[in-house]
């Protein structure tokens, strides 16, 4: 089940829909929050514009090197734990919104990965357990300052501008995370290619992990890492990210309005 977050002409705000077709089934309140309830109202795709599928109440975990061909290439051994950090919520942005490129030096790089979205209060949970705290899957790109990275000595800054994490099209529900592909292109042209059963860390191992260091609340995100194929966007480009079972994240990169 495709769970979107969405506005369209005449509503009062975003809402949440299912998926169906090409219509939105359209929800009461927030799913995360409570059992699913249709309002029995149907809005066309067509006519809805699709946003960020969840703006985390608290924090978007990330896990870095978290692919052995993509630490090769950094050059980076990585430790034998999850390398974790956080980006704001304020870098969120959803499907077909614009990347806005800093004035910065240096590359401004893609970073296509799998998202878990949270759909518990979840501490100190058991792998084995980890199931029960998952709501769904989407597409995330970790969008990096990559000079800004190794120049600060650590990433808060390089990976938390704003726009700097989109996320969407919506939340895939029924899933099996274990081997999905993850592609990502730029103006169509193929940059990272990758599956998550290629993940150093797998899903069950993260969440316990992670859920030992900070309480995750319902509407937090996870992203699971990137797979190799470091490379950069400029302005006017469009960074496709496509994963299996999901769908397809576009958005266009475009420079910062001057202030």
């Amino acid at each position: 089940m495709k769970v979107a977050r969405f506005t369209s002409p005449g509503a009062d705000g975003p809402r949440y829909g299912i998926v169906d077709g090409e219509d939105l089934a359209v929800l009461v309140g927030d799913p995360m929050l409570m059992p699913y309830e249709p309002t029995g109202e149907r809005v066309p795709l067509a006519e809805a514009k699709l946003l960020a599928p969840v703006i985390p109440r608290s924090k978007v975990v990330c896990v870095g090197m978290n692919y052995a061909a993509h630490r090769k290439e950094m050059g980076h051994e990585g430790p034998d734990t999850p390398l974790i950090f956080l980006k704001p919520n304020t870098s969120v942005v959803g499907p077909g919104d614009a990347i806005r490129i800093p004035p910065v030096e240096g590359r401004i790089v893609h970073e296509g990965e799998l998202a878990i979205v949270i759909g518990h209060v979840a501490k100190q949970v058991k792998k084995e357990n980890w199931r029960d705290v998952v709501f769904g899957y989407t597409i995330a790109n970790d969008v990096s300052a990559r000079d800004q990275m190794f120049a600060d000595g650590q990433w808060a800054r390089a990976k938390g501008y704003d726009t700097f994490c989109p996320l969407g099209p919506w939340i895939e529900t029924e899933l099996d995370p274990a081997d999905l592909e993850i592609q990502t292109w730029v103006d169509g042209e193929p940059r990272r290619h990758g599956r998550t059963s290629d993940l150093l860390h797998k899903i069950p191992e993260l969440i316990e992990y992670i859920s030992d260091v900070w309480t995750l609340l319902p509407g937090d995100v996870i992203l699971t890492g990137t797979p190799d194929g470091v490379g950069g966007f400029l302005d006017g480009q469009t960074v496709d990210i496509r994963i299996e079972g999901i769908g397809t994240l576009s958005n266009p990169a475009a420079y910062r309005d001057p202030r």
